[in-house]
């Protein structure tokens, strides 16, 4: 068996990280809860057309994981008029609650890109922080690689100068989290096949971005993404949440890989459409 060295190891077979952790880097507590609740069946598979502020319909322990991508509050249409501290309450009031349905050892997985540039607002970290503040378990960040290059393109800024060049994100952040404990107590039928399994455990995933234009949505995220994150994260009839449906990709990947799901969103024009790309997936696979 290899153990944490002075010098790192080269090995990871049976490998003891005892003595690294008991460094104390972070104070965290564990939980040993295991009790889950169901959820009823008149509340699956259902787009809700309100804030996920407040859930009220789904009970404590109830979802096995949360797959969202938020609005970034940038000037989207369906952006708020709010500042970006009560942006980022909002959030905390919708990963309030989610923390509440999700089951001991359940899942959170947020994606998130940061912005602007004068200065950067670095909302991965913010969102990271607020995370943490409610209770969540990080359990990792997931770099969403859009672009391999610049192929051709950059943000220039002063273009071939020190004076101002400015960095171009060809990234996006996926922050993924646990409630309570970092396994699930309960077991399931897994998806996953061995070679996702290898692929999607390292932290850098390369995915082609999705057309809003095809979509109908500004800001959709790809169907791989939520796939990749239920199958790796999730059972089979596990249910899924996402708290900012939008399109209603999330749901579309979790039908596809035979689990439940539940999602809110507020505008009714994004409700309707989500519900319409989830039906025609359905159609599509008989």
């Amino acid at each position: 068996m290899t153990a944490t060295t002075r010098f790192g190891t080269s090995r990871r077979e049976g490998h003891d990280a005892s003595a690294f952790y008991d460094r104390r880097l972070a104070s965290v507590e564990f939980s040993s809860e295991t009790h889950t609740n169901d959820l009823a069946r008149r509340l699956r598979n259902r787009v809700f057309e309100r804030s996920a502020e407040a859930m009220e319909e789904l009970p404590d322990n109830s979802i096995a994981l949360m797959v969202t991508s938020p609005p970034y509050h940038v000037g989207k249409d369906y952006d708020g008029d709010g500042t970006y501290d009560e942006y980022l309450e909002m959030l905390r009031a919708v990963f309030t609650e989610t923390h509440r349905v999700l089951q001991p050892g359940g899942r959170a997985a947020v994606n998130v890109a940061n912005l602007g540039r004068k200065p950067y607002i670095p909302l991965s970290h913010h969102i990271s922080w607020l995370m943490h503040d409610i209770g969540f378990h990080m359990r990792g960040e997931i770099i969403w690689r859009k672009a391999a290059g610049a192929a051709g393109s950059c943000a220039f800024g002063s273009f071939r100068s020190a004076s101002n060049p400015v960095l171009r994100d060809v990234h996006e952040y996926i922050l993924v989290f646990s409630k309570g404990r970092m396994d699930r107590p309960d077991r399931g039928e897994n998806t996953i096949a061995k070679d996702a399994f290898l692929r999607d455990t390292l932290s850098i995933w390369d995915i082609q971005p999705e057309s809003a234009r095809r979509v109908g949505h500004p800001a959709p995220f790809p169907i791989e993404l939520p796939r990749r994150l239920i199958e790796l994260y999730s059972y089979v009839d596990d249910v899924v949440l996402d708290p900012f449906m939008g399109s209603g990709t999330t749901a579309i990947a979790a039908q596809a890989t035979r689990r439940q799901w539940v999602g809110y969103e507020t505008s009714k024009q994004y409700a309707r459409l989500a519900r319409s790309r989830i039906r025609t997936a359905a159609e599509a696979v008989g």
